[in-house]
């Protein structure tokens, strides 16, 4: 008995280190059904697996049988092996004849007579995922001994099968990452929370150049490039998304636009952390050419109108006051007020694209930063504007007060050019009798918040993502189409992000919009 004891534990042994080493399923299936028989002395063995959706059993793997009787299913609490897979408990029925829960369907179709059977569910985590037979003892009859080795056999097969999913499945995730990573245009690295880069797709190994420096970390991805915003600030970015550029003066020009997205796991807790970051790399050389092209053209063309301008202006002036003080005729004089009203406001569209030509070619480097209270500064800028639109009917500014000083770090000028267009907008497109505008200057979370809300038409949800883009203007149906370039916010953006921050916009359909600018402090 000692003797037998030793050999059933050196077969377990055996069989669960050829189990363990196999991780393909079918051939881990094969493995298990070759191994069954030999565990307890039986002639053959059945393997069945549960399609849980369908709540049937069936033969994933046959040896010997038929195709007919391979094909065969057996609802959960059919037949022995059903029964076992639903009850959860294993099963010894040494006369098989006398048994009514033995269906004779498999016999009927291959031939074979079954004496005895061992059958034993195989089990993960409180649930059957399969069941295993042993099939006629090959001497004498199944025993307590034989069904204490076949479970701990079963329970070996379960732990195996169910690896062996888990592989294949994280196998086929990462077979169609890779594919995915393969296949888009975008430059796409994978790393941990550390930089390590996990995988790295084709797309980006061109662009950064990966068989030249073999880089493995993606602190050390970009040595040809300069960063904007460093990378520093994208590793510690508190957002899940953060935006940046990268830019390689040679061998030639190359911009990459770049955005890092967090992954997140959830420990044990359900608490979700930082596993990982997605970085995304998308050539916009041309793009960038193109928009620098485009400012020189503007550029070119405004300062080309400014001479013929003053002429316009300054001559349209001179004749209107002759007709007045030489009392010429009445077409006279209405024409030459109409010429200088039209120039003036040539004028004056002209000036704002200068004025936005030279923003748009603005580096950080180059703002002329100073410190000052920014609800102080808000009471100046309303003030101006106050002077300067005298004739956009009646409109009131307010001011909302501050706690106490907010103090903030900036370009002056340029942060005034900002909310001068913000105030511009709600007022001229506010088609109400009671234009309101409302400031507001607050300190938050290591920044400071500017805000200009309107009790306007507000703006289409639709049209939020849109209307930064340049001489874009939402149709005149809606806004009752005013004069423009269509360049406000798209400057009022430029600036936000020349000082590292950006513009938020909340809006509801005839009650207003609130556009804030978030600045570090």
């Amino acid at each position: 008995m000692i003797m037998q004891s030793q050999e059933s534990l050196e077969m377990l042994v055996m069989v669960s280190r050829l189990l363990s080493s196999k991780l393909d399923i079918s051939e881990l299936l094969t493995t298990i059904m070759r191994l069954a028989s030999r565990v307890v002395g039986a002639e053959r063995a059945s393997l069945y697996l549960l399609d849980e959706k369908a709540q049937e059993l069936y033969f994933d793997v046959a040896l010997g049988l038929p195709e007919d009787v391979q094909k065969m299913r057996f609802k959960l609490g059919e037949g022995v092996a059903g029964t076992c897979a639903k009850e959860g408990r294993s099963t010894i029925i040494n006369d098989v004849a006398s048994d009514p829960r033995h269906s004779k369907k498999a016999d009927a179709k291959s031939g074979f007579i079954t004496r005895s059977l061992l059958t034993c569910p195989m089990i993960i985590k409180g649930r059957a995922i399969g069941v295993v037979q042993a099939i006629n003892k090959a001497d004498g009859d199944f025993s307590e001994t034989d069904k204490n080795n076949f479970e701990a056999f079963a329970s070996q097969a379960a732990i195996a099968i169910e690896n062996s999913r888990l592989f294949t499945s994280v196998k086929e995730e990462k077979r169609k990452m890779e594919i995915v990573f393969k296949r888009v245009r975008e430059g796409a690295i994978l790393t941990d929370v550390d930089g390590e880069i996990i995988i790295l797709n084709d797309s980006a190994k061109t662009y950064l150049e990966h068989d030249k420096y073999n880089f493995t970390n993606v602190k050390a991805a970009f040595p040809d490039f300069t960063m904007t915003p460093g990378l520093d600030a994208a590793m510690s970015c508190e957002e899940v998304a953060f935006n940046f550029e990268l830019y390689r003066e040679k061998p030639k020009r190359f911009y990459l636009s770049g955005t890092v997205i967090k992954l997140f796991a959830e420990d044990k807790d359900g608490n979700s952390k930082v596993e990982g970051r997605l970085w995304i790399l998308s050539d916009v050389t041309a793009q960038r050419l193109e928009e620098r092209m485009a400012r020189n053209f503007l550029s070119l063309i405004s300062h080309k109108f400014k001479t013929p301008l003053a002429s316009i202006n300054g001559y349209s002036q001179i004749l209107s006051e002759e007709a007045q003080s030489k009392g010429l005729p009445e077409i006279i004089k209405k024409s030459s007020e109409t010429i200088g009203l039209q120039g003036r406001k040539l004028n004056a569209l002209v000036e704002s694209l200068l004025d936005f030509v030279t923003v748009d070619s603005l580096e950080p480097s180059s703002l002329e930063k100073m410190e000052f209270d920014a609800a102080q500064f808000l009471s100046e800028v309303a003030e101006g504007i106050r002077g300067m639109r005298k004739d956009a009917g009646a409109f009131t500014i307010k001011t909302a007060p501050a706690a106490g000083p907010v103090m903030l770090k900036a370009d002056r000028k340029l942060l005034s050019s900002a909310l001068t267009s913000l105030i511009d907008n709600a007022i001229k497109f506010n088609a109400g009798r009671e234009k309101l505008v409302i400031l507001s200057a607050q300190a938050r979370d290591g920044g400071v918040l500017i805000s200009v809300g309107d009790n306007g038409p507000g703006i289409p949800g639709e049209e939020i993502e849109n209307i930064f883009q340049k001489f874009y203007q939402v149709e005149e149906s809606f806004t009752g189409q005013v004069e423009g370039w269509g360049l406000g916010l798209s400057l009022v953006r430029k600036i936000a992000s020349l000082h590292g921050g950006r513009v938020i916009v909340k809006s509801q359909l005839q009650k207003g919009s609130a556009f804030t600018m978030i600045l570090p402090r």
